[in-house]
């Protein structure tokens, strides 16, 4: 073998080896990725923060998580369009009183209607006072509970 030869050798071994090297930094990069993303994963479901899982356990764990939480979305968006349905039954039942008490009274200045405030308690335009809300009921409300309502007096309420 020539010495020009053994050069020509000697540079594609070290090609080789360039190349060699960039593909293993190209796949550690890849494997780090995966790893990170596991490890952001494992810390977004919450039964698996702080815990050491395996890769099979995470998707598991994070399959289970999602279906819960599209379930618990699932409701949400049901108790929001019951509680829309109820919003509007109840503003008829607004916009019928008010007629009823016009037709009765002759009293027409204001509307029922605005003067009920974001909170759902009632400034009654007719009696001056505030309305039927009691400070129990507020109170429940402030926590996330739900009262009852009926919409007429031998209706059933419309949320359980």
């Amino acid at each position: 073998m020539s010495d020009e030869e053994r050069d020509v050798d000697i540079e594609s071994d070290g090609e080789e080896a360039d190349k060699r090297a960039h593909h293993n930094a190209l796949e550690r990069r890849r494997r780090d990725h995966i790893k990170y993303s596991f490890s952001s994963l494992r810390d977004a479901v919450p039964s698996l923060q702080g815990e050491k899982a395996s890769r099979a356990q995470i998707l598991k764990k994070a399959a289970d998580y999602i279906q819960t939480m599209r379930r618990k979305n699932t409701a949400h968006l049901q108790d929001i369009e019951d509680l829309k349905r109820q919003n509007k039954l109840l503003e008829d039942q607004i916009r019928s009183l008010e007629k009823t008490k016009v037709a009765s009274s002759g009293y027409s200045s204001g509307s029922m209607l605005d003067s009920v405030n974001i909170k759902g308690e009632s400034i009654s335009a007719f009696d001056g006072g505030s309305g039927s809300e009691s400070s129990e009921d507020t109170d429940n409300s402030s926590r996330g509970s739900r009262k009852k309502l009926k919409t007429s007096p031998n209706s059933t309420p419309l949320h359980s």
